[in-house]
C-alpha cells in the first residue's frame, strides 16, 4: 500500500505558477474559448498545438465564476462553455487510506480523487446534475462521457436525507456521484 501524498507527489502535476500571489490590472476581453469538450480555440480558430494550450491553461484562473489568464503584468478574460477541463482516464490504485481513483485530464494532468481534488455534483449549461472535480486556482474538470460511464458502474447507491445518492469512495472519503 502507498501513502496517498507520496502518490499525489509523483503524478504528473502542471508546474503552477504562482498565479493567486499576481496581482496584474484588467486587460479586457480576448477571443479565446474553451468549449464542452475542453477543446481551445482563438478567434474561433481551434488551437492545435498542445504546447500552447498547456501554457494558458497554467495561468488559467476562475474567480467569481469568470475565467481569466493571469500573468504579473496582465489579466485578460475568456470565455469557457462549462468545464475548462476535462477528466479522460481514469484507474484504481491502493493507498494506506483504501483504493484510490486517479484521474488524469486532457491535458495529461494526474490527480487523486481526494480531500485536495474533491468531487462536486453541480448543474452542468443543460441544466444537469452531473459531477465535477474541483482543481486548483478555482477551476473544475467535468468527467468525459466516456468515463462518467465507466465509473458510473463503480458507484454504489446510499441513501442521503430521504433522496438516493451513487457514491464513489476514493481513498477513504465518500463522494456523491449522481443524485436520483
Amino acid at each position: 500500500m502507498t501513502d496517498l501524498s507520496a502518490i499525489q507527489r509523483h503524478l504528473n502535476q502542471p508546474d503552477l505558477p504562482p498565479v493567486e500571489s499576481w496581482n496584474p490590472p484588467f486587460c479586457g476581453d480576448i477571443p479565446l474559448h474553451i468549449d464542452a469538450q475542453g477543446q481551445w480555440f482563438y478567434q474561433q480558430s481551434l488551437i492545435q498545438r498542445q504546447a500552447m494550450v498547456k501554457l494558458f491553461a497554467s495561468v488559467l484562473i476562475c474567480q467569481q465564476g469568470e475565467h481569466f489568464l493571469q500573468t504579473p503584468v496582465e489579466k485578460v478574460r475568456i470565455t469557457v462553455a462549462d468545464a475548462p477541463l476535462l477528466i479522460t482516464d481514469w484507474h484504481w490504485t491502493d493507498t494506506v487510506t483504501g483504493p484510490a481513483l486517479l484521474l488524469t485530464t486532457n491535458l495529461q494532468h494526474q490527480l487523486v480523487l481526494g480531500t485536495e481534488y474533491p468531487m462536486l455534483v453541480r448543474q452542468d449549461p443543460q441544466q444537469q446534475l452531473l459531477p465535477y472535480i474541483q482543481l486548483w486556482h478555482g477551476l473544475q474538470a467535468k468527467l468525459s462521457r466516456n468515463v462518467y460511464y465507466q465509473l458510473s458502474g463503480q458507484a454504489r447507491p446510499v441513501y442521503c436525507n430521504g433522496q438516493q445518492h451513487f457514491q464513489l469512495k476514493s481513498a477513504g472519503y465518500p463522494y456523491t456521484f449522481a443524485i436520483v
